[in-house]
């Protein structure tokens, strides 16, 4: 391609050396407009902030930095009324800003604001300062949807002398024993909790890094305020090392990871709600305004939102394991594949942000079944335990105890029939320590009753767990803000 079919480098940051501008091919290549345009509100936010840190240093004059502000927040106002676009040939949002900037103030005040800083610790600090904000968003996202677990725990937990309510717990998909359906739902919230934990360890980690300041890797010579800047951009320190400020993505990663495993944890609750709805298992019914249908069997109601989450916790392990295999090989300092570190983890913004609150709605207007549950906790011998664990307290051995208990589920196959069903005879036949004195636990509500250690499912110790439950997400509703 010869000079003249080459492009120009109007909305570019750089072409000083150049003879000519890119290709159209490199432009269309390199173009990320069409993605980072959600960072102008941050882009500003650093620009006024460097801004400031340009006024102290003597660097500007007052009327320039006037200018530059006001300049800056003409441009804020007309991205916020949507009329702030990006032209075809701007390179990247901060290219974009920097015309429209000189456009809005002219090239002599415009064209001081660049002084003293790169892009590559441009966008680094601002794209922290996104993360921080959105991280934020999910954290309650996430907390409303534990708060809405919490709700429909305390509902079935029984008051006025109806006792609550009580389900089949399993392992393997198969019945193990009875639970408290208020306990097998707060064990999907407190995965939830210890996401939202890990939003607030990362802001915090974050926060104590403000990569501005490190230039485009060796840092500035003009004297600017690092700290000043991280101040007024709500970070709490800075980076302690330009080339690490640059070229570090760690904060990405790890902000992808949280956003993947809130993923997972929903996705594990979606897959429950799935099984409960069925008419199989029947434990569960989907109101209207939070389920769909079929296009061709009238009957159906189908777990759209729930298969949605399921689907959609793959897309953010995916957009982790992109991430991670950008970044594994890049060597110090910033490189171009660093343009690839947006839209996987902007695609996991948006995906849990529009995720969280229609899962939230499902689970808030779940209606449960609890007579068939309770119909077919003690089902499937899963009293078997509690059979062996009463004869431990009349100090029989566990090992003979288990044998015991695995006898009187052998005897039921034979007989058709549930371990609440033998009769006293039929235990005494098997052996002389199980008296009639061990129905106390042949029931499901002598099963859960007696599961009172510490995080247990005894009507007590998950009343308990609920207070713990709601006091730590009020805790960490304080903490995200700040």
């Amino acid at each position: 391609m010869s000079e003249n079919e080459s492009g120009t480098n109007t909305g570019k940051l750089w072409g000083g050396r150049f003879a000519g501008g890119p290709s159209p091919e490199l432009d269309a290549l390199s173009r990320s407009t069409h993605f980072d345009w959600r960072l102008v509100p941050y882009d500003l936010a650093g620009s006024r902030a460097h801004a400031n840190a340009l006024r102290r240093a003597d660097l500007l004059s007052q009327a320039h930095h006037a200018e530059l502000l006001r300049g800056l927040d003409a441009l804020g106002e007309r991205f916020a009324s949507g009329e702030l676009r990006p032209a075809p040939s701007d390179e990247d949002v901060h290219g974009a800003l920097e015309r429209l900037l000189l456009e809005e103030v002219g090239a002599e005040v415009g064209g001081r604001l660049r002084a003293g800083r790169s892009r590559n610790d441009q966008i680094a600090t601002l794209f922290k300062v996104f993360l921080r904000d959105h991280a934020r968003t999910i954290g309650n996202l996430v907390l409303e949807l534990v708060d809405v677990i919490a709700v429909q725990a305390e509902a079935h937990l029984g008051t006025g002398g109806t006792g609550p309510a009580i389900m089949p717990g399993r392992t393997h998909l198969q019945h193990a024993q009875p639970v408290l359906l208020s306990h097998a739902l707060m064990a999907h919230a407190w995965p939830l909790v210890r996401d939202v934990g890990r939003l607030v360890d990362w802001d915090a980690r974050v926060a104590a890094d403000s990569p501005y300041g490190s230039g485009a890797l060796a840092g500035q010579s003009l004297g600017l305020d690092p700290e000043g800047v991280a101040a007024e951009l709500g970070f709490t320190g800075a980076s302690a090392n330009s080339i690490d400020g640059t070229a570090a993505r760690d904060f990405v990663a790890e902000f992808a990871f949280v956003a993947a495993q809130i993923g997972v944890d929903v996705s594990r609750m979606a897959e429950e709600v799935i099984l409960w709805v069925t008419h199989e298992f029947g434990f569960a019914r989907l109101h209207d305004s939070w389920s769909t249908g079929s296009s061709i069997m009238p009957q159906k109601k189908n777990p759209d939102i729930a298969e949605l989450a399921r689907g959609k916790a793959g897309r953010l392990i995916g957009n982790l394991t992109g991430l991670l295999a950008t970044l594994k090989a890049l060597p110090l300092a910033y490189n171009r594949d660093l343009q690839e570190d947006k839209e996987p983890v902007f695609d996991s913004v948006d995906t849990l942000e529009v995720l969280l609150p229609a899962f939230s709605g499902m689970v808030a207007t779940l209606a449960f079944d609890v007579e068939r549950m309770a119909d077919l906790a003690p089902r499937g011998f899963s009293l078997a335990t509690d059979v062996a664990e009463w004869l431990v307290r009349q100090d029989v051995p566990f090992r003979v105890a288990h044998e015991l208990a695995g006898a009187c589920v052998r005897r039921c196959e034979e007989l058709g029939c549930e371990l609440d069903e033998l009769s006293d005879e039929d235990l005494r036949n098997l052996s002389p320590a199980l008296t009639p004195a061990v129905r106390e636990v042949l029931t499901a509500a002598g099963s859960t009753a007696s599961r009172s250690g510490r995080g247990g499912t005894a009507p007590a110790r998950v009343r308990e767990q609920h207070a713990e439950l709601v006091s730590r997400s009020a805790e960490l509703r304080a903490l995200l803000l700040g």
